[in-house]
């Protein structure tokens, strides 16, 4: 009972948090993969288009810009990284090294259903969702 009605009164405030910090994480790896938490920028092939995509969906789902395109594109970049990249190391995601892209995968799917929500660029703007 406790637990529930605290719940109910975060709902929306967990949720903010919840997608600024999917957000903020999934930033961080475009920024990696550029190069720019090191000082190496560089764009290279593939791997620089996948980081410039994660850098980029990373910020609008901090801002709350297109939260549902951002998911359904960051599930399709990591569903093709986990079958690229990690599924050939072995079955369980633990043991390729994976279970960070099904998370994130996890995570969108959260995204995709409830959207930016109210507390978003979005909607104060705009007073609705773009996508």
């Amino acid at each position: 009972m406790l637990f529930s009605r605290l719940s109910s009164k975060s709902a929306n405030t967990l949720y903010f948090l919840f997608r600024v910090l999917v957000g903020f994480l999934f930033l961080q790896h475009g920024l990696q993969k550029l190069g720019l938490l090191d000082g190496q920028f560089a764009v290279q092939g593939f791997m620089g288009f996948v980081g410039v995509c994660e850098l980029l969906g990373g910020i609008a789902l901090v801002a709350g810009l297109w939260t549902r395109l951002v998911a359904v594109l960051g599930s399709i970049l990591l569903i093709g990284a986990y079958a690229t990249a990690h599924m050939g190391n072995g079955l369980l995601p633990i043991q390729n090294r994976g279970e960070l892209a099904l998370l994130y995968v996890a995570c969108f799917a959260i995204l995709f259903v409830y959207g930016a929500r109210s507390a978003s660029i979005e909607w104060r703007i705009f007073k609705r969702e773009l996508f």
